[in-house]
């Protein structure tokens, strides 16, 4: 079993930025596609963004432009930049990790997670 680590959350302002790291055990990072979710209370998780063993992105529609994920495999690291956030991106936000290496957006594919990190943006 793969373990997850996430960091970087926290309480940022509305318009204001944040960065999320995941830490992946293991030695076959690289073939891992990985991806960010989040839960906002009283909702269900949902799909942020993913990317590929390769580096292809993928986005849920409505935050692609403020929110980046990228990866680096030598650190077994991968990123979650988030830009111009909003009061509704407050959630928890969790890291996964897919055998699946093209890092599909389906939460089912992902069989190893993090615990999850806090993000809150006040208005």
């Amino acid at each position: 079993q793969v373990q997850v680590v996430e960091s970087g959350g926290g309480l940022v302002q509305a318009g204001g930025s944040l960065g999320l790291s995941c830490a992946a055990s293991g030695s076959t990072f690289s073939t891992y596609g990985m991806g960010w979710f989040r839960q906002a209370p009283g909702k269900e998780r949902e799909f942020v963004a993913s990317i590929s063993r390769s580096g292809n992105t993928r986005y849920t529609s409505s935050l692609k432009g403020r929110f980046t994920i990228s990866r680096d495999n030598a650190k077994n690291t991968v990123f979650l930049q988030m830009n111009s956030l909003k009061p509704e991106d407050t959630a928890v936000y969790y890291c996964a990790v897919s055998i699946y290496g093209w890092g599909p957006s389906d939460q089912a594919t992902y069989n190893s997670w993090g615990q999850g990190t806090q993000v809150t943006v006040s208005s």
